[in-house]
């Protein structure tokens, strides 16, 4: 199988102490006291203050690894782990500090709720809004429309603003979305574990067929290990933003990642 990702060296560096104050004209007081030498004046009685603060860290450490073609990869490890900066990553939501990723095809993104959506536009409007950033033509997105909202199971909403959907809502109609159109690679995040039981199942089942049955590449990050061994067919654990194991048999990365949680 030809390889659609390929991680090399991957490394993401952030720094502590980024002021906010809510409001320009704050900041630059708080920077301009510091600069002097003086007391922040923004900050209450009994808190310290960050400007100034050089302190960094790396949520990624020199991750390198490749996923196949139709591969459903498992990315796993405790919070802070460093798993959904590495997907935001991969989904060119953020740029690396060191390494490169390479992608062949296109990338459908769950990240968290509502990302992509645009608040002030329909159900519809949105389908078409995020078919356009695939790439998509107008009528290929109209072909998969009726398979989208029926997936969704919100056909009565459908032409009702997205700020009115509740986080449940979302994931339905975004996952119904990414999985529906034409993408090449899907990526999904936590988010949805924010759907009821049902529709976790039927959302596993999907990702699972468009993987044996249309060759798409599906990357899952998940704490639910009973949805991992069921749906993915190789895993990687990460700790402390460092890749700690990968394997293909997803029943003893599960076993490690159930040990690195017991072990916390």
């Amino acid at each position: 199988m030809s390889t659609v990702v390929s991680v090399e060296g991957i490394s993401k560096q952030y720094r502590y102490g980024v002021i906010n104050n809510m409001s320009l004209a704050r900041d630059m007081r708080s920077w301009w006291a510091t600069k002097r030498g003086k007391e922040d004046p923004n900050v209450r009685v009994g808190e310290e203050s960050n400007v100034g603060r050089r302190d960094r860290f790396w949520a990624l450490r020199n991750v390198n690894f490749e996923v196949k073609k139709g591969e459903r990869l498992a990315i796993m490890g405790v919070n802070g782990a460093g798993k959904s900066t590495l997907l935001k990553i991969m989904s060119r939501v953020t740029a690396p500090t060191e390494g490169r990723i390479r992608i062949r095809g296109r990338v459908a993104s769950l990240l968290e709720v509502g990302t992509g959506f645009h608040p002030e536009l329909t159900g519809r409007e949105n389908i078409y809004l995020n078919g356009a950033i695939l790439g998509m033509k107008k009528n290929e997105i109209t072909a998969k429309f009726d398979e989208i909202v029926e997936f969704s199971g919100l056909p009565e909403f459908i032409d009702t603003p997205v700020k009115r959907f509740s986080s449940g809502m979302f994931v339905r109609l975004a996952f119904a979305v990414a999985a529906n159109l034409d993408s090449d690679i899907l990526i999904a995040d936590e988010v949805i574990a924010v759907g009821d039981a049902k529709f976790q199942a039927k959302c596993l089942n999907k990702m699972r067929d468009i993987s044996e049955k249309e060759g798409r590449t599906v990357l899952f990050v998940s704490h639910n290990a009973h949805a991992v061994s069921a749906l993915c067919n190789r895993g990687i654990i990460l700790d402390h933003g460092i890749e700690q194991y990968d394997a293909a048999d997803i029943h003893e990365v599960v076993h490690r990642y159930n040990t690195l949680m017991e072990n916390q």
